[in-house]
């Protein structure tokens, strides 16, 4: 099991949870973070600490597309491992349906 980052991290990109990693598993995008599956201990301290609720078991059902989105951009994207300020309008774009498909992007600086 590893835990992965979905959907709702996207334009909102809080980062308590870069903070509390005890193994430096996040990277990151333009506007969002992901875990890198094979670095994760499966520890789950991290999950309480996102305010966006947007990390999650992969244990649990349909994460499938996350897990796999998580991997792929972790092998590309920077690690991270201090927390930053999240962006001035996340609390805007906290909820938010259909972020993927709006404001994903691979490549980190190519965003918005």
């Amino acid at each position: 099991m590893t835990y992965v980052v979905t959907e709702n991290c996207i334009k909102c990109k809080y980062m308590d949870c870069v903070e509390v990693c005890p193994v430096d598993c996040f990277y990151e995008g333009e506007n969002m973070l992901v875990i890198h599956p094979d670095e994760c201990i499966d520890c789950g301290v991290c999950e309480p600490e996102c305010p966006a609720e947007a990390i999650k078991p992969d244990a649990e059902p349909g994460l499938e597309q996350w897990l796999k989105l998580n991997a792929d951009m972790a092998r590309s994207w920077p690690n991270i491992t201090q927390k930053k300020d999240a962006p001035p309008d996340a609390k805007e774009f906290d909820g938010v349906p259909g972020k993927y498909e709006k404001f994903f992007t691979p490549n980190p600086g190519e965003g918005d």
